[in-house]
């Protein structure tokens, strides 16, 4: 028997790749299968069912795409009702993979069709459980994101989640292994560890939501307070999971064209068409398409492209780095984004050679800012979380979060300058972007964010003020 965790920073997701013997399953693939079906030709082995915890909001799974490939049968737990052919598992319906066996653990609550998938070995004893988004190192999945869906609360959400963490994950040994959906940076919870594997005694010892004196009630009030907003995007997500999808073989060819800086223009102006600048943030700072977004393939990308952009039927043209247009197009695909247009072609520099225009933003390293600051009032805007902000932040600087800054346009001038910063300039890159575009060319940017600003030379509490205070 053979486990492997396929792990995506960007969307902070893990997939699970099972042998033994000669066949294989699959658990959340993501939306590329290829990998899956190579590591499976490579050694021999047969994909045998391609299990799905349950309808994903935050990424789009190569479900479909990889029974069509290889015709292994995608298997749901119960209460889900796909749009395509599926076995809808019974709870305690057990499936063999070679020695091994595979046992439907029915696990309401963050979803009412979420289900844990328990792997026993040879002997039939316990090894371990993919939870999906049930239970994570940490934390559990947050109970809000299927409200509309079913027609209850969180709290009633919360509620079953908290039976079936009890009766179905707590009464296995405490030496079963643990493989979640996701760690740190994923939307789906809100205290997960960076860890990506870990074992259930552990779990029952140090997350909060497993302590064995908790009361339902408990349990529901600590799940549900503090959850931000889920990101607008997730719903889209869902009804494609849930409906079916383009097979990204097609959206890699459409995707894929390479246009002129003349054709990408007429392009961008007769479709509406998003110019989404995926370089890094000094190639984007230096010079850009006007009324371009910026959000780099370097950082949180496809999170953000889905925050930011959030209607998946938007068309996109794209403006890359060499060598990166179908990394590009195969991460917006993670996330439901298939209509890209095309890219431009020989990128920035053509644009440039043809005499085209281009924009640049503002920047002020943290030293400068910190000097400047000394001498007069500055307007600052810090686009960070609103936990980072309220842990430690530059004295009155202004809370207005990337994920939300549309609603905060209203309180930034167009006259004067501002101030931008996060915690290391990637998303206050982003919200430049976005500002520049809707006409508003007085912000400064500051490079390197609040790690910058903390190691500048001046006195921390002049520019740092902890909540306590």
């Amino acid at each position: 028997m053979k486990v492997e965790q396929i792990y995506t920073g960007c969307l902070a997701q893990g997939a699970y790749y099972i042998e033994c013997c000669d066949e294989a399953i699959v658990i959340d693939p993501l939306r590329e299968v290829q990998p899956y079906i190579d590591r499976a030709e490579n050694g021999g082995k047969k994909i045998k069912y391609i299990f799905e915890t349950h309808f994903h909001a935050d990424f789009v799974s190569g479900h479909v795409t990889l029974s069509e490939k290889t015709g292994a049968p995608i298997v749901f737990g119960p209460n889900a009702n796909p749009k395509f052919n599926a076995h809808i598992a019974q709870d305690g319906e057990v499936f063999k993979v070679g020695k091994v066996t595979i046992e439907v653990l029915h696990t309401p609550g963050h979803t009412m069709e979420s289900t844990t998938y328990l792997l026993r070995d040879k002997e039939g004893k316990p090894h371990a459980i993919f939870t999906g988004d049930t239970l994570f190192l940490g934390d559990v999945g947050r109970p809000d994101l299927a409200q509309k869906a079913v027609d209850m609360t969180q709290e009633m959400l919360a509620g079953t989640l908290f039976d079936s963490l009890r009766s179905k994950i707590m009464t296995l040994p405490d030496d079963v292994i643990v493989y979640p959906g996701h760690g740190a940076g994923s939307a789906c919870g809100k205290n997960m560890s960076s860890e990506t594997v870990g074992t259930l005694g552990d779990q029952k010892a140090n997350n909060y939501a497993l302590r064995a004196d908790m009361s339902q009630a408990e349990f529901v009030a600590e799940v549900t307070d503090g959850l931000l907003p889920p990101p607008a995007y997730f719903p889209l997500n869902v009804k494609l999971n849930k409906e079916g999808y383009a097979p990204i073989d097609e959206v890699l060819a459409q995707g894929g064209r390479a246009l002129s800086p003349d054709a990408f223009e007429a392009a961008a102006n007769e479709t509406g068409a998003v110019v989404l600048d995926v370089r890094s943030k000094e190639a984007f700072a230096e010079a850009h398409v006007p009324r371009s977004t910026f959000i780099g393939l370097d950082g949180n990308f496809a999170p953000w492209v889905g925050a930011m952009i959030v209607d998946i039927e938007q068309p996109i043209l794209l403006v890359c780095p060499e060598g990166k247009v179908e990394e590009t197009i195969t991460r917006l695909s993670r996330v439901g984004f298939d209509k890209v247009l095309g890219y431009l072609h020989g990128g920035i520099a053509s644009w440039c050679d043809d005499g085209k225009e281009t924009d640049s933003i503002s920047a002020l390293e943290a030293v400068d800012f910190a000097k400047l600051r000394e001498n007069e009032d500055l307007k600052v805007i810090d686009v960070r979380k609103p936990g980072e902000y309220q842990s430690e932040r530059v004295l009155d600087a202004e809370s207005m979060p990337l994920a939300d800054l549309n609603e905060h346009l209203a309180a930034i001038p167009k006259e004067g300058h501002f101030y931008v910063h996060c915690l290391s300039g990637y998303r206050s890159l982003i919200a430049m972007s976005i500002l520049k575009a809707r006409g508003y060319h007085n912000g400064i940017n500051v490079n390197g964010g609040f790690t910058a600003i903390k190691e500048t030379d001046a006195p921390l509490s002049e520019y740092v003020c902890p909540s306590t205070l």
